[in-house]
C-alpha cells in the first residue's frame, strides 16, 4: 500500500512538472555565455564558462527527458499547459535553450553547434507560429492573462542571429530577427498598456517583469552580429535595455517579499543578456565603463543563479513545486 501511494505521489509530481522548468536552462546558459563574454577582459572566467555550459546541457537533457515522460504518461496535462494563457509562452523556452546551447558550443564544438542550432531554429519557427496562432485564434484571452512572459517567443527569434551569423546563415538570421523585432514592438505596447491601466501582475508572475530587459539586450547582440559592428540603432537597443533595467531595479524590493516560485528563474536570463551586451559593447566601442557595467551585471547574475538553484532545490525537497495550480 505504501509503495502504491509513493508511486502515485511520483506520478502526480510528474503530471504537474511545468514547462517553465526550461527557464532554468536559459538562466544557466545565460550565465555560461556571460562568463564567456566576461573572459575577454577577465581571462580567468573562460574555464567557469565551459563548466557551466556542460552543467546546462545536462540540466536540459534531464528536464527534456522528464517532460517527454510527462507527455507520454499525461498528454492531457501537456494540453492543459498549452491552453493555459500564461504557460503557453514558456514552450519556446525549449527551442531558446537549444539556440543558447548552440551559441555556447561554437568555440569548442562548431559541428555540434551547427546541428543543435538547426534543431533550435526549426523548433523556434514551429513554436512561434503555433503560439502566435494560439494568441490570435479562437481562444478568448483577458487583459490579466498578459504578462512580460509573452516576450519569450519574441526573444527566441532575435537570439537566432547570435549564433546564426558566425555559423554562416545570415539570411535565416535576418528572417528570425525581423519577426522577433516586430513581435517585440507589438507586445511591448500591449504589455505596457496592461501594466499601466489594469490590475498589477499577480505575485507569482511578478518576477517576469525582469523579462522587459531581455528583448532590447538580445536585439543589440543580434544586430551587431548582422551588420558586423556598431551603428546608432545598436546603441538605441543597448540603452533601451539599460532604461528597462533601471525601471525593473526600482521594482526590485518587492521581489524580496514574495514566496519562491519557478517564475523567479525569469530573473536570470535578462540579467545575463544585459551583461553580455555590456561586455560586447565595451569591446566594440573600447569603453571601460561598459566593461564595468558588464562586470557588475555578471556578479549580480552569478549571485542570482546560485540563489535560485538553492531556492529551487529547497522547494523541491519540501514538495513546494510540481503541485497542481
Amino acid at each position: 500500500m505504501q509503495d502504491t501511494v509513493a508511486e502515485t505521489g511520483q506520478t502526480d509530481r510528474l503530471e504537474n512538472f511545468p514547462i517553465s522548468f526550461f527557464a532554468m536552462v536559459m538562466g544557466l546558459m545565460g550565465l555560461s555565455l556571460a562568463l564567456h563574454a566576461g573572459s575577454v577582459p577577465w581571462p580567468g572566467l573562460a574555464r567557469a564558462s565551459e563548466a557551466v555550459l556542460w552543467i546546462a546541457v545536462a540540466v536540459f537533457a534531464g528536464i527534456a527527458a522528464l517532460y517527454a515522460l510527462k507527455a507520454l504518461r499525461h498528454p492531457g496535462a501537456v494540453a492543459w499547459e498549452w491552453n493555459h494563457p500564461v504557460r503557453i509562452a514558456f514552450f519556446p523556452a525549449v527551442s531558446i535553450s537549444l539556440l543558447l546551447i548552440a551559441t555556447g558550443l561554437i568555440a569548442s564544438k562548431p559541428a555540434a553547434a551547427h546541428v543543435v542550432w538547426w534543431v533550435g531554429v526549426a523548433g523556434q519557427a514551429v513554436l512561434t507560429l503555433a503560439v502566435v496562432s494560439g494568441w490570435i485564434g479562437h481562444r478568448s484571452f483577458q487583459v490579466g492573462h498578459l504578462t512580460p512572459a509573452w516576450f519569450i517567443p519574441a526573444v527566441g527569434n532575435v537570439i537566432v542571429p547570435v549564433a546564426g551569423v558566425p555559423l554562416g546563415h545570415p539570411e535565416v538570421s535576418w528572417l528570425f530577427f525581423s519577426a522577433g523585432l516586430i513581435f517585440w514592438v507589438i507586445l511591448l505596447t500591449l504589455v505596457f498598456n496592461r501594466l499601466v491601466f489594469h490590475d498589477p501582475v499577480p505575485a507569482r508572475l511578478f518576477p517576469t517583469l525582469v523579462i522587459l530587459i531581455a528583448p532590447p539586450a538580445v536585439a543589440y547582440l543580434a544586430w551587431v552580429q548582422l551588420i558586423g559592428g556598431l551603428d546608432p540603432f545598436a546603441r538605441v537597443m543597448l540603452n533601451a535595455a539599460y532604461v528597462f533595467a533601471a525601471l525593473v531595479a526600482i521594482q526590485a524590493p518587492q521581489l524580496f517579499r514574495l514566496p519562491f516560485a519557478l517564475s523567479f528563474w525569469a530573473l536570470s536570463f535578462p540579467i545575463a543578456a544585459l551583461a553580455i551586451a555590456s561586455f560586447r559593447h565595451g569591446a566594440l566601442a573600447d569603453s571601460p565603463a561598459h566593461v564595468r557595467i558588464g562586470t557588475a551585471a555578471l556578479a549580480l547574475l552569478a549571485a542570482v543563479v546560485v540563489g535560485l538553484l538553492w531556492r529551487t532545490a529547497r522547494a523541491a525537497l519540501r514538495g513546494e513545486i510540481c503541485r497542481p495550480e
